[in-house]
This record gives structure tokens, sequence and C-alpha cells, in this order.
């Protein structure tokens, strides 16, 4: 790899002086619409559900620094400008919310959206920094913080097995539909994780630290972790279920005795078969399955 210009360590935490303050505070979710209105290939930023556990941060994009620490040989920090003169991608993965980690869904949640993003690969920088042979994960640390439920933390920590992070698919993100990050999607940089439910994709992202074990934090011990359906032992929310909905025709719309039926089909694995069912399950039709691109 070609020598890159990166910055020494700062202070300990110094990284996190970007932060301003939380506007607004505390939980606020914005949902997505209804299924029959998400009839685009490419989610508009618009209309891209929003979940934000302790308040949306403000930072000054001036003073925010990446660290890379850690079990690495080489640790470092990087400026906005620096981060965004190392060679970028685009993807488009879909982009989905777990729900709540507090009460279990019972039904369809359909928080998702399919974006485009433009950052840089979490393997590049893992590439520069060198984790030493006892690295397994990588913790993400965003500049939010505050009271969530009955829990208090002074950031939002989450982590990925390395195998993950070395992914070409995970970035941190500066753009979404190639726009910069609004506040409320993270700006100026988020993690993004294809594949696996938003509670991965850390906002406000300002350090990522490469440890042997998995991170402290109370949204990766205490939240977001769920029976195993076979062992009944807790594991962590990672990767996404396959999962659909119909998006024509629309609820109410008038149909005659042929339907054409369209809709969204995902998951962190490919999808092999989408079936729908009449007559109260007794009928079911195989779905003809576009590719990615193909719907693109």
């Amino acid at each position: 790899m070609e020598a890159v210009e990166v910055l020494e360590l700062p202070e300990k935490d110094a990284e996190r002086n970007a932060f301003v303050n939380l506007d607004p505070a505390g939980f606020f979710i914005r949902p997505p619409p209804k299924p029959h209105e998400l009839d685009t290939f490419i989610t508009p930023e618009d209309q891209v559900f929003q979940t934000i556990h302790m308040g949306a941060a403000f930072v000054d994009h001036g003073q925010w620094l990446l660290v890379v620490d850690g079990l690495v040989e080489r640790p470092f920090a990087l400026s906005l400008p620096l981060l965004q003169q190392l060679p970028s991608r685009t993807i488009t993965a879909f982009h989905e919310c777990f729900g709540s980690p507090l009460k279990a869904a019972t039904t369809a949640l359909w928080r998702v959206g399919n974006v485009r993003w433009t950052g840089v690969p979490l393997h590049t920088l893992l590439q520069i920094a060198q984790p030493l042979p006892q690295a397994q994960f990588v913790w993400s640390e965003g500049l939010d913080r505050g009271d969530f439920s009955t829990l208090q933390t002074d950031r939002y920590q989450k982590d990925l097995p390395l195998a993950k992070a070395l992914g070409d698919e995970v970035l941190l993100a500066y753009e979404i539909n190639g726009k910069p990050l609004s506040k409320e999607q993270g700006a100026p940089v988020r993690l993004v994780v294809p594949g696996w439910f938003g509670t991965n994709a850390t906002k406000w992202v300002c350090r990522l630290s490469v440890q042997a074990g998995r991170a402290p934090g109370p949204f990766t011990t205490t939240l977001y972790n769920v029976p195993d359906p076979v062992s009944g032992v807790l594991r962590p929310v990672w990767q996404a279920e396959v999962n659909s909905m119909i998006v024509r025709p629309a609820p109410g719309a008038k149909v005659g005795t042929e339907v054409r039926v369209e809709g969204w089909a995902w998951g962190e694995r490919d999808v092999e078969r989408v079936e729908v069912t009449v007559n109260s399950g007794v009928e079911a039709h195989q779905i003809t399955l576009l590719s990615r691109c193909d719907a693109d």
C-alpha cells in the first residue's frame, strides 16, 4: 500500500472534543413510509428511517478526528480531510433497524431502506494500522452520549468481529445517496456494515479500537442480544435475517382476477426464493426474482 498521510494519536479521549451538543436530545425515531410507498430501488434520504438512542450528536467537523488504536502495530488518527483523501468506494445496500432492544417485535417492522453509501473501506484503515495476531474484534465508538431507558453511558460503543471488519463492503461512510450525511444520519462519518442490522453501524464515529475481546459498552453487553433459536444461548444482533415486503398492489387497491405482485426481499445472505400465499395460505405462488443490478 502506498504511503498515506496520518496524524499522531491525540491525548486520551481528545477525539471526543468534536462533540458540541445533542440536538435533539433523547430517544428519537423517524419511521419509514408504509411499504407501498417504498417503491423506488434507492430510498430517498428523507424516507430512510432514523433510530437515535440518546440524541443526535452535533459535531464540529473542523475538530473531528477518527482515532484507530488498540492491538495494532501503528496506531494513528485522521482528520476529515485526510480520511476523504483515501480511496473511496460506493456501495448499494439495504439498511434495516432491528427494532427495540427493550421489547422484541412480534410483527414485521419494515424499518428498512436501500441506500447508496460512499466512504472509505474499513479494511483500508486496518491495513494501515496492521492488527496484531491476538486481535479478534474492532470496537467502534460514537460521539453520542446520555441516557437510554434505565442506562446511562458516556459513549455509544459496538463491536465487529475482525473477519467482518475486513470485508470489502464495510465502510466509514461520509455520503448517503451522493450527498453528505445529515446530522441525524451520523455526520460527518458513520460506520456502515452491509448485511447487518443498523445498530452495528455506529453513527458520529470517532474511534476504532482493535481488541482481543468484545466491547464492554451497554449497547453490546446488555442490549441487542437475543436467544439463539436452537441453543437458547444469547447471541449478538448482527446478521439481518431474510425479510420481504409487498409494494404493489397497495392496500385498498382494486384488483382483478389476475394480480401482479411486486415487492422487495433482502437479507445478509442471498435470497433464493420468495413465495406469495393467497386464500389464507392454501395457495402458494413462487415469485420471479430480479437481481440487484436488474432492479437498479
